[in-house]
């Protein structure tokens, strides 16, 4: 005799249906997470070259303000939707371009600087003003994201922000802590032209693409 008639056929595949639908939500929020993590990596690496030495109260205060904007720009953009999204969505990528571009070409002018022995300063992420120019430009581009997620519910949005937030700090305190396990001497010489060049083409890369 089967134990099993159509209703309890019907409710099975539509609870199995329903757990495949929460398991590709999570798995589309984590690549979601990391993808707008990848200019915090980039960053923190930068750090890592520049400043292998840094405490580790002021690795964990740059990994918590760049996970603290990459999750709160989404929020903005659901918050405020096309008002907000509207005029930064061209101005935006050009904010984000100029600050990088600046930080990134006087971290070139700096090397070459010193490479000539005259006195010049590295990139300080001791300093709170640098750590919020770098948190603000990497996450500019995560205002539409918030926008996206104008039709979802409120309990889910929520948990998206978290989870943005808290990838973004974990890539960069990770990103940081394994790059300055390489630094030495050598690498450390050409660190800050590489530095420089890179923030430059993520300015780029938010710019064009």
């Amino acid at each position: 005799m089967n134990c099993f008639n159509k209703t309890s056929y019907r409710k099975f595949f539509t609870f199995a249906l329903e757990y495949f639908g929460y398991v590709m939500g999570w798995i589309e929020l984590i690549l979601l997470s990391l993808s707008l993590a990848m200019d915090c990596f980039a960053i923190s690496c930068v750090v890592g070259m520049l400043q292998p030495e840094l405490a580790r109260k002021y690795v964990l205060r740059f990994s918590l303000a760049f996970g603290v904007f990459q999750g709160g720009m989404p929020l903005l953009g659901w918050l405020f939707g096309e008002s907000l999204l509207g005029p930064l969505e061209k101005a935006g990528p050009y904010i984000a371009f100029g600050i990088l571009a600046f930080i990134g070409g006087k971290m070139l002018v700096e090397s070459f600087r010193r490479n000539e022995g005259e006195k010049s300063e590295r990139l300080d992420v001791t300093k709170w003003a640098n750590v919020i120019l770098l948190a603000v430009a990497t996450s500019i581009d995560a205002l539409a994201v918030g926008f996206s997620f104008a039709m979802i519910q409120e309990e889910h949005v929520a948990r998206a922000f978290l989870v943005i937030g808290l990838m973004s700090f974990v890539v960069s305190f990770l990103a940081y802590t394994f790059v300055k396990r390489l630094s030495n001497p050598k690498i450390s010489r050409y660190a800050e032209i590489v530095g420089g060049i890179v923030l430059i083409l993520i300015g780029l890369k938010i710019l064009f693409v």
